[in-house]
């Protein structure tokens, strides 16, 4: 045995290999909708909880104790509650729950990451052919059931934290470019004062919208404006702010190139364009959301992966951005916004 196999521990290798039964039992977890029935300090024993979740007793004693370790229930003498994170993000209905991004990856990215190797082997998507599509986001039945709902809740908590670090009150009218559901300008114009927001989008996904827009009673503030970013040769006119979140990664330098000098083309002088991702670091060795997901985009994606800050300040630069600089927040979908601004 060497000194150096005295020195280091084979579990971070363990837990590495052992990452898809945590992922599964959460996935699991949400399914059943354990979260749900146990929400608003409901407190059962692991018989009571069996009954409930409709289990038998076995699999219902097997499956407490993990739920536990992973920070997803608490144990108190002989009962089972909510953690408070679960209680927060799992419980259906709550603002921002998290279920739907669970349930997407768990039905959609997971089938598609066993075959890793082989994207990494062809350099394509294991979602798309490329002769037959050449988007991830055509209208199917998943994608409609599944993806602008799971992003939904992601946007807003992400639309939270920007606005607990950038000033959105300096704006009047925000076009969300490529916003999903519209969850972030849905969180923003409930909590900014006079700000009115557009939703650019495709348009099968508009529909979506406008049911978010009535649910949140924001019509008339927010509109859903249907479009394509990547061939529609301008963009819509008449805003002084523009936000580009989770879009980048999606595509390659020479398409983002082409997004932001599309927006700098249509954004009102004075106006600022935002950036929302996790980025990586200027050496590139982390941190691992924003290097994982990367990965993410070579599996989902004809092209894409994820930038740094840095390659957005070049970008940015390029297309005739200035007084660029940089917001950071802690969100699931984003760790930072990359900002620049058109010349007045």
């Amino acid at each position: 045995m060497t000194d150096i196999a005295n020195k280091v521990s084979q579990q971070p290798l363990l837990d590495l290999t052992t990452g898809f039964m945590r992922f599964k039992t959460f996935a699991a977890a949400v399914e059943l909708d354990v979260f749900s029935r146990l929400s608003d300090g409901r407190e059962v024993t692991a018989q009571e909880f069996a009954t409930t979740i409709g289990l038998q007793q076995r699999p219902a004693d097997i499956l407490l104790p993990a739920l536990v370790a992973l920070g997803l229930l608490d144990k108190d003498g002989e009962k089972y509650r909510n953690s408070a994170v679960a209680e927060e993000f799992l419980v259906k209905g709550r603002p921002y729950f998290f279920g739907g991004f669970v349930q997407f990856y768990d039905r959609g990215l997971y089938p598609g990451w066993e075959q890793l190797v082989n994207s990494l082997r062809t350099n394509r998507s294991m979602f798309v052919d490329p002769e037959k599509q050449d988007t991830v986001f055509a209208p199917n039945d998943f994608m409609m059931n599944f993806f602008w709902e799971a992003m939904h809740s992601l946007a807003g908590y992400t639309g939270k934290a920007l606005g607990e670090v950038y000033d959105f009150g300096a704006h009047r009218a925000l076009l969300d470019v490529g916003g999903g559901s519209g969850g972030i300008p849905i969180e923003l114009c409930q909590t900014v004062p006079g700000l009115t927001a557009g939703v650019y989008e495709l348009p099968h996904v508009c529909p979506v919208i406008e049911k978010k827009i009535g649910e949140a009673g924001l019509d008339g503030v927010i509109s859903a404006l249907p479009g394509d970013f990547n061939t529609d040769e301008v963009l819509p006119g008449g805003y002084d702010a523009m936000l580009l979140s989770q879009v980048m990664h999606c595509g390659g330098e020479e398409s983002n190139r082409a997004l932001l000098d599309k927006c700098f083309t249509a954004l009102e002088p004075g106006g600022a364009v935002l950036i929302c991702e996790l980025l990586l670091n200027p050496d590139r060795t982390g941190p691992a959301n924003a290097a994982v997901m990367g990965l993410n985009m070579l599996v989902s994606h004809p092209g894409g992966q994820n930038y740094s800050e840095a390659e957005y300040r070049d970008w940015l630069s390029g297309a005739g951005f200035v007084d660029i600089d940089v917001v950071r927040f802690d969100a699931a979908g984003a760790d930072g916004a990359v900002i620049g601004r058109k010349p007045a």
